[in-house]
């Protein structure tokens, strides 16, 4: 068994303890609301304090990084989005090969219950922990029973056609470009953060200004290269814009780049952290013959992403002066 140093919980719990959950909770999908929804309700019935632990990386990039899928919340993402669940603390557990060869009982009694004052357990259906994911739910209940906590089995939350959400359906359908079927299994719009960085300013002498955002961790998932309407979260509020993805063929640039022209703005926001929500597929990328023939294509994109900002209920009329 592998060997470590006890240590108190350092969270501010009282004697009676803590409900817990935990997970790599990637996405913070609709199901994962559902588990967090009802983890603050039972801690709140109970008097007691909530805590979500989640790990750093995702397990599978220590345990098998040939098979670890791509991220649909990068590690602040994800912060920031537990963080508005309502839950009382999040607990980042780093996730390295001494923590996955704990067994299932050395994970419960020195992890769980030890350091993190469990007295109830909440999870969901699938869920599984330790050493090879042995510890199912039968195991937990067991150890539950000997060791006097409740353990709560959670049951899927279920998309539209009746297929269980999950990160992994959730994946395959922002691969596919289906981003209306993502968002609703995310319960919003899935979305990619970063710094806005200079660019080679080409799109202002075109008409259509952009900003250039840093290139995101290759774990991050992107959708399939394009054009598409995007919703810009920008320090002064919300904008419509129209994102490309992918290369520029018409200037011979062949890397992937991420850059926005936003609608009704005229700052350049460098060094800001913005993230873009992305609202609809507008086209593939492809070169042009021309300048001429780009704005054209451009001024056509700018129709399409107004309107489908309008049906999202997402365009902004805030105005900020050039």
């Amino acid at each position: 068994m592998p060997d470590i140093t006890p240590i108190e919980c350092g969270l501010p719990v009282p004697p009676e303890g803590a409900v817990v959950t935990v997970g790599t909770f990637d996405g913070v999908h609709r199901g994962h609301h559902d588990v967090l929804e009802r983890l603050v309700q039972r801690a709140t019935a109970r008097g007691l304090p909530s805590v979500v632990i989640t790990f750093e990386p995702h397990p599978l990039e220590v345990v098998n990084p040939a098979v670890a899928p791509p991220l649909l919340t990068l590690h602040q993402e994800k912060l920031e989005l537990l963080a508005q669940s309502g839950v009382s603390y999040v607990a980042v557990l780093p996730f390295t090969p001494t923590l996955a060869a704990f067994e299932a009982e050395y994970f419960v009694d020195h992890v769980l219950r030890e350091r993190f004052a469990m007295a109830e357990l909440l999870v969901g259906h699938d869920h599984g922990f330790g050493r090879g994911r042995l510890g199912d739910i039968t195991v937990l209940r067991a150890l539950g029973a000997a060791r006097g906590f409740g353990v709560t089995v959670l049951s899927p939350v279920h998309a539209a056609d009746g297929t269980a959400i999950s990160s992994t359906t959730i994946r395959k359908a922002i691969s596919e470009g289906d981003l209306d079927r993502a968002a609703a299994g995310l319960g919003r719009p899935y979305s990619v953060s970063g710094v806005v960085v200079r660019g080679d300013q080409r799109g202002r002498t075109i008409g259509y200004p952009t900003l250039n955002l840093s290139a995101p961790s290759p774990r991050k998932l992107l959708p399939p290269d394009g054009v598409y309407a995007v919703r810009v979260q920008l320090p002064e509020g919300p904008f419509g814009g129209m994102l490309n993805l992918g290369p520029r063929p018409t200037f011979g640039d062949a890397g992937r780049r991420i850059e926005t022209h936003v609608f009704d703005a005229g700052r350049d926001w460098y060094g800001a952290h913005i993230r873009l929500d992305f609202v609809r597929r507008l086209r593939g990328t492809r070169p042009f013959s021309g300048i001429d023939a780009l704005r054209a294509q451009l001024a056509d994109d700018e129709r399409q992403a107004r309107d489908a900002l309008r049906q999202a209920g997402g365009e902004s009329p805030m105005e900020f002066p050039a």
